[in-house]
């Protein structure tokens, strides 16, 4: 049994392939981000799931691309955990730029390829190999244009009442905005930058309002300034997204990508469909 896994901050899709490449299960649990995540964390989401549990002695291959892998230390943590729970399973991790890649750009094909969901990233892939010019150091200092930078744009707004009255009132009614919630979360309780990016729901549904649509186009704009310009051949070669943020604010983002004089490429909410026509040719 192959199982192909991508996992964001969020959430984790992991999909069962036979060795036929026919569907054995799909199911879902909460992101293993092992930059955030201690190993007793990661071990309680894989046992906590059914389908998981019940076939870890079946899996012979394991291909999970994931938010935080991006170096070999990250790697190294999380392969240890999984050879002791698919303990028959020869075992790949790869960070999730890797999923997003293979999900938007055929084999032999330029693009540039990013992810916009809870966190962000950008590489360049010249047909074969990837290439990064910005070391992600993770959603503080970066993670421009991502649900976790919107929320946190979201709550500075709010506390330093920038926000507009109609839509501070609507924020207040959707979310427990009491200052010590808010800490706790941030302080005291594991992954942070996924509660942040709870607030991002907010800006989409009230994508219409000229509040969010400055906030949306400045965080937009900003991403493509530090993260796409940064390579030669932005202009020349398609620029494909993946995540949430991105597939909902389609339109918003469009827009910054056509004033900025480059081509839209493909925009997938989530890569696992992609990710398994990739590895179905492989088995």
């Amino acid at each position: 049994m192959v199982l192909i896994t991508d996992s964001g901050a969020t959430k984790a899709d992991w999909i069962a392939l036979d060795d036929k490449g026919n569907q054995v299960f799909m199911t879902q649990t909460l992101g293993l981000s092992p930059e955030v995540l201690t190993e007793e964390v990661i071990i309680d989401r894989l046992a906590n799931n059914f389908e998981l549990s019940k076939n870890s002695h079946k899996v012979t291959r394991l291909f999970f691309y994931g938010a935080g892998c991006g170096t070999d230390r990250m790697k190294k943590f999380l392969k240890k955990i999984f050879r002791e729970f698919f303990p028959k399973a020869k075992i790949e991790v790869k960070e999730d730029t890797y999923a997003a890649i293979y999900s938007t750009t055929k084999i032999g094909h330029q693009g540039i390829v990013c992810i916009l969901g809870t966190g962000s990233n950008c590489s360049y892939y010249d047909g074969n190999q990837l290439f990064q010019k910005v070391t992600s150091l993770g959603y503080i200092p970066m993670d421009d244009g991502s649900g976790n930078f919107f929320g946190r744009k979201l709550i500075r707004d709010y506390y330093f009442h920038k926000i507009p009255q109609d839509l501070a009132i609507k924020f207040e009614q959707g979310y427990n905005l009491d200052a010590d919630v808010i800490k706790e979360n941030l302080y005291k309780r594991p992954n942070p930058n996924t509660y942040l990016a709870t607030f991002a729901r907010f800006l989409v549904e009230n994508k219409d309002h000229p509040y969010s649509k400055g906030v949306i186009d400045k965080g937009f704009q900003q991403f493509v300034n530090n993260y796409i310009m940064q390579f030669e051949l932005a202009t020349k070669v398609p620029i494909h997204f993946v995540g949430s943020i991105a597939y909902y604010l389609r339109e918003e983002l469009a827009a910054v990508i056509e004033r900025n004089d480059l081509v839209l490429g493909v925009i997938r909410q989530r890569p696992i469909e992609g990710l398994v026509e990739f590895h179905k040719d492989t088995i």
